[in-house]
């Protein structure tokens, strides 16, 4: 093991119903033990971002060849008594080095889920055991500190939030973490009940708390207040009489925090009103809400800054759901603002927690890419010294980790992964030409074709042959590759438009596993598309040599952002792949008959 030690950012272990409760946690290595509270029902949670004694860099360092995870269980022996059951679990440091990259590692054991988050200040022992070169050692991802400052997007909800949460079960102080997406955590309030007063200073004293939270990740970043629309005729009330008293007496306590109110059960009206009138729904709905809905609330909270979305959690109605998020990004933006062209890190973790609008995705991604690695790439100082390989890594994180797919296998992290966007990248020269690609398997499938029935044929067919080595290129330092701006261009849009695809394949199931299925599926979409070679020509015919302005990273802004994926047959296509078809995992290289292919 190397002197450099392993540093452990977080960790979460969530339990299923399993005979005998869990009583504690504890993690250990070395002489180091430490507790890990308790977050949930069955829900152990810790952020390792506070410097505590014996510590590294505020994160739990670990030294020495296995890392210990202590569970104590509480069983009935027999009835009416009960005794603890200690379970000493053992991971081993090397496995969790394997998946550094991935800045994330997942083991299963005995129905307990255990998640270790890495930081990757850890690189330089993965490095070195992995005979990588020195220079590497200095490349950080900037989404690293951005998320040391921020891990998660921290949101209150309070009132009627049936449409988001069960009701009758909330707990103000609880955090709630998705083990499917833990780039947010969610606080629920259990809403204002007619005349409960307690409530109303239970909220506002939570708020007024963490507000005086000196560190980003423990502050609020937004409030959304849920209020039902009311249908006249039918005995509904707009607010309850606590919410009444908190509109009018302690909105003040929202200042400074990105506010919105939320009114659900929009389909309800809609319905309603299409019974009603012969006219435009839509429209009479936006009436109907003006009057019955923002007009009260304006009457009684007169002096807050509120804005309001109606919504439905029902299919056909997600334009609502994706007004709400754009407009929570924004409000957040405003509120915590940027410094000389550096973004949030609120702003970006919004962006990362979102799994709704691929087009703020894309535009976190530039967000990360300026503020460092993007910039000037035709002789970047960021790069000199390290070879091509080493770069894109460290770009390749940066991107992936702001389009926070729920991959715990890291399949978007893996080396065949990375293998399989640098061939796409040294096939610029062919595609910008229309001349024959790279060398692939004869059986290779296509969507961007139209070939829909054979892209549905099991086993999904990669373009490029299995057992390569990485092209040479990629193995030589920055300054030595004759227009190493273009290959840098390529791989950050080809890369973004691949997971822009995949987005859209996974949209309607992004709490589910990913798998390399999925991924396969999005990367053959891409490749060999117009969109692709539209992109690769406007590369290779691109002066970049323009004096006073940074022109690579606009044209790599340009075709991100303009050059979006908005070909029709292609997403119709991809909209057409069945469901259960992305659920199954198969290997990265497979041959016609499903074999693995080496």
């Amino acid at each position: 093991m190397s002197s450099q030690p392993l540093l452990i950012s977080y960790i979460e272990l969530r339990g299923a119903r399993a005979r005998g409760s869990i009583e504690s946690i504890e993690i250990g290595c070395d002489d180091q033990r430490h507790s890990i509270p308790q977050r949930g029902e069955y829900l152990f949670q810790e952020d390792f971002n506070q410097p505590l004694s014996g510590w590294l860099f505020g994160k739990f360092a670990v030294r020495g060849e296995t890392i210990s995870v202590s569970v104590v269980r509480r069983r009935r022996w027999r009835i009416g008594s009960s005794k603890q059951a200690i379970e000493e679990i053992k991971i081993s440091v090397q496995d969790v080095l394997s998946k550094l990259p991935a800045r994330k590692f997942h083991i299963a054991h005995n129905r307990l889920d255990i998640t270790l988050g890495l930081s990757s200040s850890s690189f330089p022992a993965y490095l070195q055991s992995a005979g990588t070169s020195q220079g590497a050692n200095e490349l950080r991802p900037t989404t690293e500190e951005l998320l040391n400052k921020c891990p998660r997007f921290r949101i209150l909800v309070i009132g009627q939030s049936a449409e988001f949460f069960e009701p009758g079960k909330a707990d103000i102080e609880k955090e709630l973490i998705s083990p499917q997406n833990d780039r947010f955590v969610l606080h629920d309030s259990k809403g204002f009940e007619p005349a409960d007063g307690v409530n109303c200073d239970d909220v506002k004293l939570f708020i007024e708390d963490r507000k005086k939270r000196e560190q980003l990740k423990d502050q609020l970043h937004a409030v959304w207040l849920c209020f039902r629309i009311p249908i006249t005729g039918h005995g509904d009330r707009l607010l309850e009489d606590g919410a009444e008293t908190f509109l009018k007496e302690d909105t003040s306590v929202l200042q400074n925090i990105p506010t919105i109110v939320v009114f659900t059960k929009y389909d309800r009206l809609l319905t309603h009103i299409a019974m009603q009138t012969k006219g435009d729904s839509n429209t009479a709905a936006q009436e109907y809400i003006r009057e019955h809905c923002i007009q009260p609330i304006q009457n009684f909270a007169k002096d807050a800054k509120l804005s309001y979305v109606p919504v439905s959690s029902n299919r056909g109605h997600e334009e609502g759901r994706e007004q709400l998020i754009e407009l929570t990004y924004k409000k957040v933006t405003e509120t915590f603002g940027s410094r000389l062209g550096t973004p949030s890190p609120v702003s970006v973790v919004t962006l990362m927690a979102q799994r709704t609008l691929p087009r703020l995705k894309i535009e976190g991604s530039i967000a990360v890419g300026k503020q460092r690695y993007w910039r000037t790439l035709a002789s970047s100082p960021n790069f000199p010294g390290y070879t091509i390989q080493e770069c894109l890594q460290v770009i390749h994180t940066d991107i992936v980790s702001v389009w926070n797919f729920h991959d715990p296998s890291g399949y978007l992290e893996s080396e065949p992964f990375r293998k399989l966007m640098v061939d796409l990248v040294g096939s610029i020269d062919e595609s910008a030409t229309g001349s024959a690609r790279l060398t692939r398997s004869d059986t290779y499938n296509t969507l961007a074709g139209g070939a829909v029935p054979l892209a549905l044929l099991v086993p999904i067919i990669l373009p490029f042959a299995a057992g390569l080595a990485l092209a040479q290129w990629a193995y030589e330092t920055y300054q030595r590759v004759n227009n190493v701006h273009q290959k840098f261009m390529a791989y950050i849009v080809d890369l973004i438009h691949v997971l822009e695809i995949l987005f859209t394949l996974t949209s309607n199931d992004s709490e589910k596993k990913l798998t390399r299925r999925a991924i396969k599926l999005a990367f053959n979409a891409y490749h060999g598309s117009d969109v692709m070679r539209n992109a690769h020509v406007q590369i290779k015919d691109f002066d970049y040599k323009v004096p006073g302005r940074d022109a690579v990273l606009e044209k790599i802004v340009s075709l991100v952002t303009v050059s979006r994926i908005d070909d029709d047959a292609l997403i119709r296509t991809v909209g057409r792949i069945p469901r259960e078809q992305l659920e199954q995992d198969e290997e990265w290289h497979i041959n016609a008959s499903g074999r693995q292919a080496h």
